[in-house]
């Protein structure tokens, strides 16, 4: 999966991986649209989104880019690597949300039988575009990386401990302001991780050899252009 193009080199390089990122990011809005329409309960951080949402009077898109911007913030404050690709995260997915929202292509599901599918559906739409995501190597996203900054810095805590707390105070917090929470979130909770695994086995994938590239030597590469 190494190759020229993922080293990010080049400013078209550069250019062309952060197309990638922003379509993939896009798509994976449209899971994110599905597992919501599921009418089932939304996945932890979304919860947030839709409570804050609800509590403000805003777009979801809105809500997630406040709330992803200002993860971005702490990220940058606990002095994680930050990519260029983080930035398109924290804007193109809510309102690829609100794009979807706003064409009504699919109705909420009124039972289980069409809420299950649905949700997993989006689930496997969001595991194949996390694949291009990250095959960007313009950095993870803000969620991922505040996980592995505060896993850092309580070493003697697991991870998946970490995570564990850090998706409950989301889903607490967001469901406080009216976000919806129900067996969806579980499915979500429990089913993303299988599932973005069978995704990426399924394309040959390890996302542990990527090597994002940091905002200041994307920078770097960019600032050298000849004009």
């Amino acid at each position: 999966m190494k190759n020229k193009l993922s080293e990010n080199r080049s400013v078209g390089a550069i250019l062309l991986n952060m197309l990638l990122a922003a379509v993939s990011l896009f798509v994976n809005g449209f899971g994110i649209y599905l597992t919501i329409r599921a009418n089932i309960g939304a996945a932890p951080w979304d919860v947030l989104n839709l409570g804050v949402s609800h509590t403000l009077g805003i777009y979801y898109g809105s809500a997630s880019i406040a709330i992803s911007l200002t993860i971005l913030l702490i990220d940058i404050l606990l002095r994680e690597p930050i990519g260029l690709a983080m930035f398109v995260d924290a804007v193109v997915v809510g309102k690829s949300v609100d794009f979807f929202n706003w064409l009504g292509l699919v109705p909420k599901a009124s039972s289980l039988l069409t809420a299950v599918p649905m949700m997993i559906a989006g689930l496997f739409i969001i595991a194949y575009t996390q694949y291009g995501y990250m095959l960007a190597s313009l950095g993870c996203g803000p969620r991922d990386t505040l996980l592995v900054g505060l896993a850092k810095r309580v070493e003697k805590i697991p991870i998946g401990a970490v995570s564990i707390a850090l998706l409950g105070t989301a889903t607490l917090i967001g469901w406080l302001l009216g976000g919806q929470v129900g067996i969806g979130t579980l499915i979500y909770a429990f089913g993303s991780g299988p599932i973005m695994q069978m995704a990426f086995q399924s394309v040959h994938f390890d996302a542990t050899h990527i090597r994002h590239q940091r905002l200041k030597d994307s920078c770097r590469v960019i600032c050298s252009m000849h004009i």
